[in-house]
């Protein structure tokens, strides 16, 4: 241990002091040795005894060990070690302080019987605050080695924590190397915006190029713009997108915007191909893409009517080029905002994207779009409120020449209408409900639907079946349910079967059924004469269906199963 009156003496060369009594000290070197040095710290290591240290004994709380002869554990040795050190240092301060004010080693004796008062009572309280306050860089030191050391504080003497309340909120400014720089990372560096400067440097490529599409794609993928950062601009082009803008705040527009030239496809393609070429070397941007059509379409009642033509055509010719993937959804469902529906802006768009899209596409392929944009039960939702109806739908699309839509919509209607009609028959069918009131529930919806009576007699056999409780194993029980079923609800089939091709359908239909669902397959025989018996299908309607029935599904094997009920019928004729 350094030895001296000297201020600025080293603590690495003890690496722990801990006191074991009244006139005594312990010092334990970095070499692990263990000396026994009087009361007063400032001896030199070189007079002081070495001394073997005693073994540790059993675990011991660090708070209630004070001397050598207690142990700590061993995650609290290296906060021990430090903690020691401090203690040094306040011995250290106690015997130059007792120098300077001239007094003994004894406490009482050097502040004047007072004792060592931190409430204010002491006589000299003022002179201790004072040699404190020069000794606060060395207050900092021991502060900073036991920062982190709070189970240890209460070994700490009161001297130092009245101290290290006194001028904890003061620091020390660090030292610095003069002459250095310090560079920040390349990841940390924060670049600001400047979304003006690229449009500018876009459209300048548009003007050095005369609007070549070819050569600007070219000038694109060479250049070494950020377009990862600044995609949306690139798009944009000094366009006006973000809400909030008026048409003050968009400028001049470049002469080569899609925007400017004529709402024809001839002069809109071009366009299309050349975003498909940046696209293909920087597909990333196609995000970018659906964000600028996405604004566009949104703020279509800011368009003059002419632009709104020209995305319309825009959006059909990129949807038919199949350009990079762009999801109908993200770019068609913006379009049903209430205020442009109302307005009519969205079905003249609509209108013309159907067209657009229709001339090299098939409805297949539109339908195929709307699925996706999860508007295809949504097509009316296009028309304003009060045109909403299947008559304005016809009406309007009949007009502008899309037949092959009205068409599709007709089909869908019914089939809706259908599907209705069956869940309510079924289930009045289900619960045993009166044949009365189910007939007329029948001639009410068939009505409404305007339903051609084929269709009818299809849709109440379907019925039938499908309000039996079939069992999935016990075939005996299938057989007389589905019998059954059609001697109770006969007079509901008599009452449209009217007519002998009206009773083929039926038998088709019985056909079909019996060759789709496996249960029913040997029943085929019998329900024929079941019909047959309730006066629903007449001899002749049979026959003419066993000699020269068309349907070919499972035709043989039906055929050879009803072929002794067709001898019978044959053999009852003759005897007539």
């Amino acid at each position: 241990m350094a030895a001296g009156n000297d201020m600025n003496f080293r603590l690495e060369v003890v690496v722990m002091v801990t006191t074991t009594g009244a006139d005594s000290a312990a010092v334990i070197s970095e070499d692990q040795r263990v000396f026994t040095l009087p009361h007063d710290p400032m001896l030199s290591k070189d007079t002081a005894q070495p001394r073997i240290p005693p073994p540790p004994p059993s675990r011991c709380h660090p708070r209630t060990s004070r001397s050598l002869g207690y142990p700590w554990t061993d995650g609290e040795r290296e906060g021990r070690i430090v903690l020691d050190r401090v203690r040094l240092v306040m011995w250290r301060w106690w015997r130059m302080l007792a120098e300077k004010m001239g007094g003994g080693e004894d406490e009482g004796e050097l502040f004047g019987g007072h004792g060592l008062d931190l409430e204010g009572k002491n006589p000299i309280f003022s002179r201790f605050l004072s040699l404190v306050f020069d000794l606060k860089d060395e207050i900092f030191f021991a502060a900073s080695a036991i920062s982190l050391l709070n189970p240890f504080l209460p070994f700490v003497p009161d001297l130092f924590l009245f101290a290290l309340i006194a001028f904890g909120t003061t620091s020390k400014e660090k030292p610095t190397l003069g002459g250095t720089r310090i560079k920040t990372r390349k990841r940390n560096i924060a670049a600001s915006l400047d979304p003006a400067a690229f449009s500018d440097a876009v459209v300048q490529i548009y003007l050095e190029n005369a609007g070549d599409l070819e050569l600007v794609a070219k000038s694109i993928e060479s250049s070494e713009l950020n377009f990862s950062r600044y995609g949306d601009t690139f798009f944009e082009a000094r366009g006006r997108t973000q809400p909030g803008t008026t048409k003050p705040d968009e400028g001049e527009r470049h002469p080569y915007s899609f925007l400017d030239c004529e709402p024809k496809r001839e002069a809109v393609l071009p366009s299309v191909i050349y975003v498909q070429k940046v696209l293909r070397r920087r597909p990333f941007l196609i995000k970018n893409l659906e964000n600028v059509m996405r604004r566009f379409l949104q703020s279509l009642e800011l368009c003059e009517e002419d632009e709104r033509k020209k995305l319309a055509i825009f959006s059909a010719l990129a949807f038919s080029q199949k350009l990079s993937g762009l999801p109908p959804e993200t770019v068609l469902q913006p379009l049903l905002k209430d205020n442009l529906v109302a307005k009519g802006i969205v079905l003249a768009f609509i209108t013309d994207f159907f067209k657009e899209y229709l001339l090299d596409n098939s409805l297949d392929d539109l339908i195929s779009i709307l699925k996706r944009a999860k508007m295809e039960d949504n097509l009316l939702e296009f028309f304003p409120s009060s045109k909403r109806t299947a008559e304005a739908f016809s009406e309007h699309f009949t007009k502008e020449g899309l037949l092959q839509l009205v068409e599709y919509n007709e089909k869908k209607i019914f089939e809706e209408k259908l599907k209705e009609m069956k869940s309510a028959l079924t289930t009045l069918i289900a619960e045993e409900a009166d044949q009365s009131e189910v007939l007329d529930v029948v001639k009410q919806r068939v009505a409404d639907a305007k339903l051609p009576e084929i269709e009818v007699v299809r849709i109440l056999w379907d019925v039938l079946m499908d309000a039996v409780q079939w069992s999935g194993k016990n075939q005996q029980q299938n057989a007389n349910a589905a019998l059954r079923q059609v001697r109770t609800w006969a007079n509901l089939l008599n009452t449209y079967c009217t007519s002998g091709k009206l009773e083929l359908e039926l038998l088709y239909k019985v056909q079909m059924q019996c060759y789709e669902d496996a249960k029913l397959m040997k029943l085929f025989p019998d329900i024929v004469r079941a019909l047959y018996d309730q006066d629903v299908l007449a001899e002749d309607t049979i026959l003419h269906w066993f000699r020269k029935g068309t349907n070919p599904k499972g035709r043989q094997t039906f055929v050879k199963s009803l072929e002794p009920f067709v001898n019978w019928l044959e053999e009852a004729e003759e005897e007539e």
